[in-house]
């Protein structure tokens, strides 16, 4: 549904409507103080605004399970995933939050059944699991099967479920808005509403509200090989950054150690679980040699750190379609599974491979290296999903705003994510954080109109402030058309090519290890060469309404603060763990670093102490 009016005080906007945006306006509408303002005739006004049509959302594309210890084909136990997940995490995750995660996780997996998600099933109807990286039995002793899945299109099953329960609840969208501003009260305490940008018309507009949530999803397009989409550029980390406010572990970027060569394409780890092996040039299956007992299903930064050291040991494979024959893969071997098994319950691996890479994955080994994946940090939210500054010691919750998903850090991943557990992150903290926002709705007052004098004007500076630079860029658009038809020689920049260099330059950096002097090549690069010329972008067209080189001007510059602090983090953190792998600090560092970082804009970083309950620091053994 299009919005009624979009310059009203809304109760509630919230921005991304992936699992974690859709899960929570659902959390909101079926709440008892929503049911209460409604048997009163005041309606709570609710907006989700997207940067996309809603079943275009990055959920859909997340194929190989969900985590919840169901035991529904082998025993399972909730403290066992809890385990698991503080464990794969190394020890960086707080402790209350994952017990919340895998205590809540069954209850969260069978809503979702519930809501229509068409799970596969076992023989006697149950839904059907699947072992996944990192998720055992007995606190390690074996893998387990944990991971509730769809085939391998869990994603699409969930994001599908839930953009239908929204529409059957009535909620209102507007769609293809692009949100460029955050704003806040002076003192950064209260949200005041957000600015959005709609590229149906080119229209900016003021939009005010008591509750605003930022569900905008990871920032993979930082790297130039990555499975996430092009849209996800780390706006809403961003927005939270140029709003004044902090990022937590932002310096934890998982790379997925298969990526279909060169494209970045994933190949769901659950082609593991069925049973494919990974190989080097010698065909031998080395993952026993780095994680005895769990070899290829150990967690994914350990994977991603193996096949990096098998390519730098010249143990390498080439990718059959790269020109320039490097041998930076290695084979994923899934010859060894029934080729009718793997069509039934791995169809987008096996058409993904076969369109992508004109191999079939029944006779042919398919070349695989790490792509970045997902973003373990993001905006710091409590388990309520409301949103916090860190300083003084202690937390200072920002009145009104919240954020759930892959663009906040409840720190349920720590320094690595287990798989399955960003579906169940993204739709149990985005229902809590849905159920916090109705809970504010209790006692409000009906929404006033926007001319109301005591709707503050603050979200109106930032939009007229943003008008402004819309229409000095399509000025500049018509300036250098002009210039253009003059002199053929003139070249403005490209949006899109200065993301890839960015991308190129980030990879170079921080792919799956790094060190002082790969930091300190990609900041002077950033600042003296990609910042200014991002600075100094216009579109080529003076149209303002589908005009997508103005969106991607603003994602770039997104992408470049983001970029920033992903960067100082880094080097900030003067140990390796998880993802992170210092080459000039390789071992994990209690004594300093069990912490989390909380990184500004300026590039300020405070240290937040690690929530530990009742699980003390161990080495990982995997």
């Amino acid at each position: 549904m299009s919005p009624k009016h979009v310059e009203a005080m809304y109760d509630v906007v919230i921005v991304g409507a992936g699992a974690a945006g859709l899960s929570a306006a659902l959390g909101m509408v079926h709440s008892p103080e929503f049911a209460e303002r409604r048997a009163l005739g005041e309606e709570p006004s609710v907006l989700v605004i997207s940067k996309l049509q809603p079943l275009r959302s990055h959920t859909g594309s997340a194929e190989g399970g969900i985590a919840a210890s169901l035991g529904n084909v082998e025993h399972d136990d909730w403290h066992w995933h809890y385990y698991d997940t503080v464990k794969g995490g190394d020890w960086l995750v707080d402790q209350d939050a994952a017990r919340l995660l895998a205590q809540e996780a069954p209850a969260a997996v069978i809503n979702l059944e519930r809501m229509g998600v068409a799970f596969s099933r076992t023989e006697d109807g149950h839904i059907a699991q699947r072992r996944f990286g990192g998720h055992t039995a007995d606190f390690g002793q074996q893998p387990v099967k944990r991971a509730a899945y769809a085939a391998d299109r869990i994603g699409h099953q969930i994001l599908h479920a839930l953009w239908q329960q929204c529409v059957a609840a009535g909620i209102a969208f507007a769609e293809e808005w692009y949100v460029t501003d955050l704003v806040l009260d002076e003192a950064r305490t209260k949200v005041e509403g957000v600015v959005a940008f709609d590229t149906h018309t080119g229209a900016v507009h003021a939009v005010h509200a008591r509750n605003v949530m930022l569900a905008t999803g990871g920032a993979g397009r930082l790297f130039h090989t990555t499975s996430n989409s092009w849209d996800l550029t780390g706006d809403g980390m961003a927005l939270a950054l140029n709003a004044g406010l902090q990022l937590e572990d932002v310096e934890f970027m998982q790379f997925h150690p298969t990526g279909l060569a060169h494209t970045g394409i994933l190949l769901s780890e659950a082609a593991r679980a069925e049973g494919g092996v990974l190989r080097n040039a010698e065909g031998e299956a080395f993952m026993q040699r780095y994680a005895p007992g769990h070899a290829d299903l150990a967690a994914r930064d350990v994977v991603s750190r193996a096949i990096r050291s098998e390519t730098d040991a010249g143990r390498g494979v080439a990718d059959p379609k790269d020109p320039a024959g490097r041998r930076d893969c290695v084979w994923l071997d899934m010859r060894g599974i029934d080729a009718d098994h793997m069509n039934e319950v791995l169809p987008e691996v096996v058409a993904t491979i076969r369109k992508y890479a004109n191999l079939d994955p029944a006779v042919d080994l398919i070349p695989v290296k790490p792509t970045a994946h997902y973003t373990m940090g993001g905006i710091p939210v409590t388990v309520d999903g409301e949103v916090y500054r860190w300083a003084d010691g202690r937390r200072a919750t920002v009145e009104g705003l919240f954020a759930a998903g892959e663009c906040s850090c409840v720190s349920v991943h720590g320094a690595n994510r287990l798989g399955g557990n960003s579906l169940l992150d993204a739709c149990l903290f985005g229902t809590r954080a849905g159920r916090s926002m109705a809970a504010r709705l209790e006692g409000a007052a009906a929404a006033p109109d926007a001319g109301d004098e005591t709707v503050q004007d603050r979200v109106d500076d930032a939009a007229a402030a943003r008008r402004t630079q819309v229409a000095d860029l399509l000025a500049a658009a018509k300036v250098g058309a002009d210039a253009d038809a003059d002199d053929e020689d003139t070249a403005d920049g490209n949006p899109y090519q200065l993301m890839a260099e960015l991308g190129a330059v980030m990879e170079s950096a921080l792919a799956v290890h790094c060190s002082e002097d790969t930091i300190a090549a990609a900041r002077e690069d950033i600042a003296e060469r990609i910042a200014p010329q991002a600075a100094s972008l216009h579109p080529h067209s003076d149209t303002p309404a589908f005009n997508q080189e103005l969106t991607a001007i603003w994602e770039v510059r997104h992408l470049i603060d983001l970029g920033s602090a992903m960067l100082e983090a880094s080097d900030a953190r003067h140990e390796s763990r998880g993802s992170l792998y210092r080459m000039d600090f390789p071992a994990r560092d209690d004594g300093r670093f069990l912490a989390h970082s909380m990184t500004d804009a300026e590039g300020g970083i405070g240290w937040q102490p690690v929530h530990i309950e009742d699980m003390p620091p161990q080495a990982r053994s995997y």
